[in-house]
């Protein structure tokens, strides 16, 4: 699994352009079931994504299409983790447990 930090790189009033084509491409990403959970990093600097695992690889390509990152407008840190604990309805992602 991964926590993806989005930091924004551009001035708010430029971001205003574009955010609504990143607000289309994480709806893609859900739809996907790429996405586990995702919010606005407060205060406004950026978003936190949390995802399923995948490989690196297509996580990075996978980023590489937001339009925030196309345009400059943004840049992406990702933390990479083994989730040995989980909540109920996480189980399933627990890698910890044999399924």
């Amino acid at each position: 699994m991964y926590v993806v930090l989005l930091t924004y790189t551009a001035p708010r009033q430029e971001l205003d352009y574009v955010l609504p084509d990143h607000v289309e491409w994480v709806a893609r990403q859900y739809d996907h079931s790429y996405f586990l959970a995702s919010g606005r990093r407060e205060p406004h600097l950026g978003e936190v994504m949390i995802t399923r695992p995948m490989t690196r690889g297509k996580l990075d390509a996978m980023l590489a299409t937001d339009p925030l990152v196309l345009g400059h407008y943004a840049h992406y840190e990702v933390v990479e983790f083994s989730a040995t604990r989980t909540c109920p309805e996480l189980r399933l992602l627990n890698e910890a447990v044999v399924h």
